[in-house]
């Protein structure tokens, strides 16, 4: 099943949609859409907030894309963040991966895949 994310504004204000590829529209607050949505979600679940920033909403998307890109081969290797307003929308960031990683996780041990212990 694949699945597209609309987002814009009319009369009433923002609106953010979730068209599933029968058609069906259901309208939310947040969506990741894909097969790496499930890791895109962990990311989103633990770091949204009713009252983040422009600025802090835009980090949360790169590092729940990154995430989703990270660990599911099949999700492409770029983060594209786009801001959209009243007044239209806009590319804020089109990050590589690849450069993502090595941002957020400069030491490579600590990065969470490589935190798994044995156990006894």
């Amino acid at each position: 099943m694949q699945g597209t994310m609309v987002a814009g504004f009319d009369p009433t204000g923002p609106g953010l949609y979730y068209v599933d590829s029968d058609g069906q529209r259901t309208k939310g607050q947040r969506f990741s859409v894909g097969s790496g949505s499930l890791y895109a979600y962990g990311i989103l679940d633990a770091g949204y907030r009713w009252d983040l920033g422009v600025e802090e909403a835009i980090e949360l998307g790169r590092r729940s894309i990154y995430h989703a890109t990270f660990r599911d081969c099949a999700s492409g290797g770029t983060v594209s963040v786009y801001h959209v307003t009243k007044d239209g929308w806009k590319k804020v960031r089109g990050d590589d991966v690849t450069e993502l990683h090595f941002q957020y996780y400069p030491q490579p041990e600590l990065h969470p895949a490589n935190a798994t212990e044995v156990l006894a």
